[in-house]
């Protein structure tokens, strides 16, 4: 596609527009916020438990968005779970790419006996609840992060492979396809070099959308106590901690809630955008 549409595109879609400037500002507060707080995400301090938001009436010095029942800076604590959240989503994403695109090649491309047993693999898993799957899982290995990065990138990569082999199997009947088999191209230069480039647009498309669900799947786990094990904070063990405390303390539970909700919201806004952005179908 021409790039003078797509940035034509980029600058009319109010979904593109809202998703990049919402994960963008989220990204850039976890990675520099943390530079000027003083405080000691996973340290405890009895002496401050339960202590109201400050705000910014103090600034960074102090607790904008109050303690926890530890006394532990919420502010702190939710910039750096919500960085160990977004890395795992994106290791899990990549990973669910890569294994799910490999295979969807791989079942568009040979078909036959092949596609057969890999579409049924998927079939497989797919009749599985993800979080089903997920908390068995978990509850058989136990709590680390290599672990919950195991799960969410087994439970996802299917919808990459069915996606990818569709793609394939209408790529493989171009004419371009049939001539670098003529000229004697091989099987994986074929897939790689000739089919796989004009089937990435899609595949970038879920993926940015999939970024959201694997964080909103890690919170579910985590608020279970199946997902990062204590005392790392995550989103959703900070809500599961903040429950109890929900009518006296509200903010314990509501700031990370909060959180996860706008970042869930702009990365599936991010999705729909690019998938108005670079579906050549779509009218400009």
């Amino acid at each position: 596609m021409n790039r003078k549409i797509i940035a034509q595109r980029m600058r009319k879609n109010p979904f593109f527009i809202v998703g990049t400037i919402t994960c963008t500002v989220i990204i850039v507060c976890l990675f520099v916020i943390p530079y000027f707080i003083p405080f000691d995400a996973q340290a405890n301090s009895l002496t401050e438990m339960f202590g109201k938001p400050d705000w910014f009436s103090k600034g960074f010095e102090g607790h904008i968005f109050g303690t926890d029942q530890m006394g532990r800076d919420i502010l702190a604590r939710l910039l750096l779970g919500g960085k160990i959240s977004l890395a795992i989503a994106f290791v899990v994403v990549f990973i669910q790419v890569v294994v799910g695109t490999v295979l969807g090649l791989i079942a568009g491309y040979f078909g036959g006996i092949v596609d057969s047993i890999i579409m049924r693999t998927c079939d497989v898993v797919l009749s599985i609840p993800n979080l089903v799957l997920a908390l068995a899982i978990m509850a058989v290995l136990g709590t680390s992060v290599v672990n919950l990065v195991a799960v969410l990138s087994f439970s996802g990569w299917v919808q990459f492979c069915k996606l990818t082999r569709n793609n394939v199997k209408v790529a493989s009947n171009m004419e371009y396809v049939h001539a670098s088999q003529a000229l004697g191209s091989g099987s994986a230069r074929v897939m790689f070099r000739q089919i796989f480039p004009n089937v990435t647009t899609h595949i970038i498309i879920l993926a940015s959308q999939r970024i959201g669900w694997v964080i909103l799947l890690e919170s579910s786990l985590s608020f279970l106590s199946l997902g990062i094990p204590a005392p790392t904070p995550s989103w959703g063990n900070m809500i599961a901690n903040g429950r109890e405390y929900l009518t006296l303390y509200p903010w314990i539970a509501l700031v990370p809630g909060v959180a996860l909700m706008f970042v869930v919201l702009g990365f599936n806004f991010l999705g729909d955008g690019l998938r108005d952005v670079l579906d050549p179908k779509r009218t400009s």
